[in-house]
This record gives structure tokens, sequence and C-alpha cells, in this order.
């Protein structure tokens, strides 16, 4: 890796931007620096198949690498149900969205705040809301 680390914000933007790029369904960044020392934030995010959160995956790491970013771990991608990918100060949760009801994290850490994302990042998550919205019709 060239240069600097980037910050744990700037990974969590790279991430999000990466998810939401294969279209990601309900994501959220929480912000759990506050409640455990094991990271700064928290990307969960969904896929409507196991194809779709090994797709995710997949382009989240190319991203990553591309930012010269790379998992300290990753597990899950082989049957594509929840995947884990450890970047240290940032950890992405993707789910196949049946999994992500059962394990209910979005529960779990419901006293972590959600960080604020950019505008045009709010926007483009409530595009694809609606296109979620619009195929379940």
């Amino acid at each position: 890796m060239k240069g600097k680390e980037p910050s744990a914000w700037d990974k969590a933007l790279l991430l999000t931007r990466a998810a939401l790029d294969k279209k990601a369904g309900d994501l959220v960044v929480l912000d759990v620096h506050a409640h455990t020392s094991i990271a700064e934030f928290f990307i969960l995010c969904s896929g409507r198949s196991d194809r779709q959160v090994q797709s995710i995956a997949q382009g989240l790491q190319e991203e990553a690498a591309r930012a010269g970013v790379r998992p300290y771990a990753v597990e899950g991608t082989q049957r594509g149900h929840w995947v884990l990918m450890d970047f240290s100060d940032v950890i992405v949760h993707i789910f196949y969205e049946p999994m992500r009801q059962f394990y209910d994290l979005d529960g779990l850490w419901s006293h972590a705040p959600q960080a604020k994302l950019p505008a045009s990042y709010s926007k483009l998550i409530a595009q694809l809301h609606g296109s979620d919205t619009q195929l379940s019709q």
C-alpha cells in the first residue's frame, strides 16, 4: 500500500460506495467506536440472493484493493448467507436478507448511532430502497 492508511471514516465511505455500486440493500453504517474496541464502524447491508451477497463482497474487495486497502479476514463467501469482512477499523456484514432478519445485528447494535452519510450516498440509498419497493409490489 502506498502512502498513508485512509482514516476509518474514509474507508467506511469507500466500502459503502462499493456496496451501493453492487445494489446492496438496506445499507446502514453504525458508529460503534463508543461501544466496542474492535472497530470504529460497522457496515450492514443485504443482498437478495447468495449470488448477490457474493458479488457485493467481491466488489468491496476489488474496490478496496484499488485504494490500497486489504481486509484482514473475510469469512462466509462460499455460502453467501453472511459474509464478514474485517478491515480492522471497519467491519462489513453482508447478509442474505433472511439471514439478516434471523441474526438481527441491527437490533443487537441499536444503541449505536447511524453515521451521517454524505447527501449523495443518502440519495443513492433512497433510490435503491425505492427500486426495492417497486420490485416487491
